[in-house]
Order: structure tokens, then C-alpha cells, then sequence
């Protein structure tokens, strides 16, 4: 018998549990199957029809764990993301730019701006992003202090490298 992975997703027991790794695995694998097809070159896109969903689901299965009692891991895995977006939106307030329109300010977009491949970009987000799996890892298993202190030096390294600290390119 055939198991689809929405079938799968929508059985399984989400909760931040042993039980709820399913799900877990399922989104993770369904996610880099995707990223196999989508790395340069794409061969197919997600889309706003993909994304939306699985960022909605994302944030639903990390707030599900912060109410839980582990707010530290939910802290730490979308780290990246949060500060760049709010470090994004901090520059576009401060410019008294509309923050509602479209724009190419974020640091992977500088960074690809600047001439820093979107392989580059991807690796060094991959490779923070598997620093920061470690960080939530520590973080549960008694390392909190210094898993946090490690997981906003990874964050703040990259935001450095996208924006070429180490390696300035001419734009």
C-alpha cells in the first residue's frame, strides 16, 4: 500500500515528541528531495503555492515546541531568518522606505547583487543552518547559555559574510 506524504503529515502526531519525529522526517525529507530538483540549475520552482504552506506549517511545529517549554531550539533553528528579515526591515524603516513593497535588500540578495554565486549563498546558509541544528541540539541537553551565545555568533558571522565582510567584491 502506497503512503502519500500528505496523508502521512496529516496522521501524523506533530507534538514534540518521539512520536511527532515523523512528521518531523517527513517535512525534512520532503524538503530535501525538493532541494535536489531546485539547486542550481532549478528544474522546478516552489512558488508562493509551496512556500506559504510550508513556512506556515514551520512556524505552527516551532511555536507548537516553544509552547512546550522548548523555546530555546525554537529560538535558535530560524535564527537566520529572523534577524535577517528584521535586520532587513530595521534598514527599510530607518530609510523611510514603504516596508509593504517589493524589494532585493536581504543579505543573500546583496550578497548575489554583489557577485557571490547563489551556490555560495546556498552553501554558506546550509552550512550555517546545520551550526544551528547543533546549537538546538545543545540547547536541550544542557548547554543553553552557551548554545545561544554560539547560535547568535554563527547567525552574526554569516550576516557578516553575505555582506562581504571578509571577501569585498566590487558591486
Amino acid at each position: 500500500m502506497r503512503v502519500r506524504l500528505a496523508d502521512a503529515l496529516l496522521d501524523a502526531d506533530l507534538s514534540w515528541t518521539p512520536e511527532g519525529a515523523v512528521g518531523y522526517w517527513a517535512i525534512a525529507g520532503a524538503a530535501a528531495a525538493f532541494l535536489l530538483f531546485n539547486f542550481h540549475p532549478a528544474r522546478i520552482f516552489l512558488g508562493d503555492i509551496g512556500s506559504v504552506p510550508l513556512g506556515y506549517l514551520l512556524g505552527f511545529l516551532l511555536l507548537g515546541a516553544a509552547a512546550e517549554g522548548h523555546w530555546k531550539i525554537a529560538l535558535i533553528l530560524p535564527l537566520y531568518f529572523l534577524a535577517d528579515a528584521t535586520v532587513t526591515l530595521a534598514r527599510r524603516l530607518a530609510r523611510g522606505e514603504p516596508v509593504w513593497r517589493a524589494h532585493r535588500q536581504h543579505f543573500y540578495q546583496r550578497a548575489v547583487q554583489r557577485g557571490l554565486g547563489h551556490g555560495a549563498v546556498v552553501r554558506r546558509v546550509i552550512a550555517a543552518d546545520l551550526l544551528l541544528i547543533a546549537c538546538g541540539w545543545a540547547s536541550e541537553n544542557g548547554w543553553e547559555i552557551a548554545a545561544l551565545a554560539a547560535a547568535a555568533v554563527v547567525v552574526l558571522a554569516l550576516l557578516f559574510s553575505l555582506a562581504g565582510g571578509w571577501h569585498r567584491r566590487p558591486v
